[in-house]
């Protein structure tokens, strides 16, 4: 008989937090008794697991004893508190947040692309950005085929990305607008969000590019263990609900051709082509939501770089692009026997 594993997750009310409970259920991950932790205010709230009602408890120092595994998507501070104590009690945590993702003790690990790093873990791995995750999975097998020197990427991010109450803002402002009614001022946004882009996600710092941006920079190289790439990025929030997309031009060493490209991403693992555009066939938010897979199209030869290469990429980004890549981690660790 397989092994069943005590899992805890953290910050379970949350966007991700709840994503990760049904990524649980639905990949049929090996559970013997799961711990649902969040504030002292969601104390006494139920959610569903596999048909019980389980209380959520409040997360404490002590709360990882006799744990295996803790999914942490509770924020970067309560990561900083709380996981070093699931780490002294053997607990192996996976963090959602940025709090450890650049700590050269910390691997940060897409399965896809480097889960040999894994081996490396002191009980803390870093779960990557949501916009570096679905970037990477498509750049590393065109990496295989010649070195990508250079990456200038567009995002095109949904409001889940920023939470609950972001999606909230976008649908009481849409309301509004559709109604003729005064539009709710933004809270979790500089500007309004309904019916437009913010060319800002997170906190602008001195060179001028936004932490979010930075993240995609530093992210990139360490997972994919190439510190030369050169990663030129703009972040932008859309009025899309759930579905990050990207505009993603790379230019390697040597030219890739459109048939290289098609036939390395079509076998490459978590990747999904959608590239028939004279048919309008390439991958949008909408579809994408709720799939565990990143998507690419509108891959070409780029017209202004020899060397270069174009594409789209779109993933659901509170599954690939944070809960599926954070359970993928777990399965991994016990496929390679590494709790």
């Amino acid at each position: 008989m397989s092994k069943l594993y005590t899992v805890a997750v953290a910050g379970a009310t949350g966007a991700v937090g709840t994503e990760m409970i049904k990524c649980l259920e639905d990949r049929k991950f090996p559970i013997g008794k799961i711990k649902l932790l969040a504030s002292a205010r969601s104390v006494g709230k139920k959610i569903k697991f596999k048909g019980e009602d389980i209380p959520v408890e409040e997360l404490k120092h002590n709360s990882f004893e006799g744990v295996d595994i803790a999914l942490f998507s509770a924020g970067g501070d309560r990561s900083l508190e709380f996981a070093p104590s699931a780490a002294k009690s053997k607990c192996v945590v996976i963090d959602n947040s940025s709090a450890f993702r650049m700590k050269d003790d910390v691997p940060l690990v897409v399965p896809e692309v480097n889960a040999d790093d894994l081996k490396k873990h002191k009980y803390i791995i870093a779960n990557p950005n949501c916009s570096t995750i679905q970037m990477v999975v498509v750049l590393k097998p065109l990496h295989n085929i010649s070195k990508i020197k250079n990456v200038v990427v567009s995002t095109y991010q949904a409001v889940s990305g920023a939470g609950l109450k972001a999606m909230d803002e976008l649908e009481k402002q849409t309301a509004a607008i559709i109604n003729n009614t005064d539009i709710p001022k933004p809270s979790k946004f500089a500007h309004q969000i309904a019916f437009n882009c913010i060319p800002q996600i997170d906190s602008f710092i001195d060179n001028r590019y936004t932490k979010e941006e930075m993240k995609m920079v530093n992210e990139t190289r360490k997972i994919m263990g190439d510190y030369s790439i050169n990663v030129s990025p703009t972040t932008v929030r859309v009025p899309v609900y759930r579905g990050h997309s990207e505009s993603v031009l790379v230019i390697t060493e040597r030219k890739i051709t459109y048939s290289e490209a098609f036939a390395a991403l079509s076998k490459a693992p978590g990747v999904i082509v959608q590239d028939d555009p004279f048919k309008s066939v390439y991958p949008l938010p909408i579809h994408c939501a709720g799939k565990y897979d990143t998507f690419v199209g509108r891959i070409r030869e780029d017209v202004g770089f020899e060397n270069g290469l174009s594409m789209w990429i779109v993933s659901d980004n509170l599954l690939k692009g944070a809960a599926s890549n954070a359970v993928q981690i777990a399965e991994e660790l016990i496929a390679r026997n590494l709790l």
